[in-house]
């Protein structure tokens, strides 16, 4: 698979995201842990986990729980596989995502996250998402300091606006390294960020990149031309989709959630896609 950078690591251009393993409506344990093999065996070295990626408080850190034995029970050197979490939601039962930035909080998650991940520094850590109750500079500030005490080797972003990129990147000393937005075809109000990020060397991790192209073939579908696309290459919509999005900025590094082999096998195949400039002027007007 192509590769790209986060930070200093170099990581396969797809990731995979393991949200769908843990929250409502998960599959069996072993089809997940298939799943993460198939990810593995296909090149993924970029896995894309959360504390709050469970069901309600007696799963807590389920996701991680679950990412961290599929690696070690994995056959193959994962030596270059980099997992990357994040704190800052809460999930405190009936389906509810709330929000807890504070310092305190961020420390003691970060210590939980350890041990579920059984290491001794969390290769990329991301605030999960602003707190409204709680100063954006006090939660970077306490990913500042996860660094600079060796918890953390990288520090990353999510849900965040331009301004807090730029602020973000300020308070870390030039370290963030990456930010995770959602992003896809039906939503694209996170392109003012990528460009950002394109523009200060930070990687961008679209999260849910393939949002609405599952019925890209429905007849009058604003997403029909990725079908259209798609059929001409005589490869899946979520592979182009996924390649329209690599070929937006080299920062670019999609983390598709799966929970299925076939799938991940499937959006690996975007690496090796190349769309002609026709194909993504397209894509961009659909």
């Amino acid at each position: 698979m192509q590769t790209r950078r986060i930070g200093d690591v170099t990581v396969g251009a797809i990731g995979l995201g393991g949200m769908p393993m843990s929250i409502e409506g998960r599959p069996d344990e072993q089809r997940s842990i298939a799943t993460i093999h198939a990810a593995l065996d296909a090149g993924v070295t970029l896995i894309d986990t959360a504390d709050a990626y469970h069901l309600g408080p007696a799963d807590a850190g389920h996701n991680e729980s679950l990412i961290a034995s599929a690696v070690a029970s994995y056959g193959g050197d994962t030596s270059d596989v980099l997992i990357a979490t994040k704190g800052g939601h809460v999930r405190p039962g009936d389906g509810l995502w709330t929000l807890n930035g504070r310092p305190e909080h961020l420390k003691d998650a970060v210590e939980a996250s350890l041990k579920r991940l059984g290491v001794e520094a969390i290769d990329l850590y991301q605030f999960h998402r602003p707190d409204p109750n709680t100063p954006y500079a006090d939660s970077i500030g306490t990913l500042r300091d996860l660094l600079d005490a060796g918890k953390i080797r990288m520090a990353g972003i999510s849900n965040a606006d331009p301004d807090q990129i730029r602020q973000a990147n300020e308070i870390l000393g030039g370290r963030l390294v990456s930010v995770q937005n959602q992003y896809s075809p039906a939503f694209r109000s996170s392109e003012p960020e990528l460009a950002l990020c394109a523009e200060l060397g930070i990687a961008f991790l679209p999260w849910s990149p393939l949002g609405g192209i599952s019925n890209a073939a429905e007849l009058g579908s604003r997403f029909a031309v990725f079908a259209e696309v798609a059929r001409e290459r005589g490869v899946s919509p979520q592979q182009v989709c996924l390649a329209w999005m690599l070929a937006k900025a080299p920062t670019v590094i999609p983390i598709p959630g799966s929970s299925r082999p076939e799938t991940i096998r499937d959006s690996v195949g975007a690496a090796d896609l190349e769309l002609s400039a026709e194909d993504l002027a397209r894509l961009d007007a659909a």
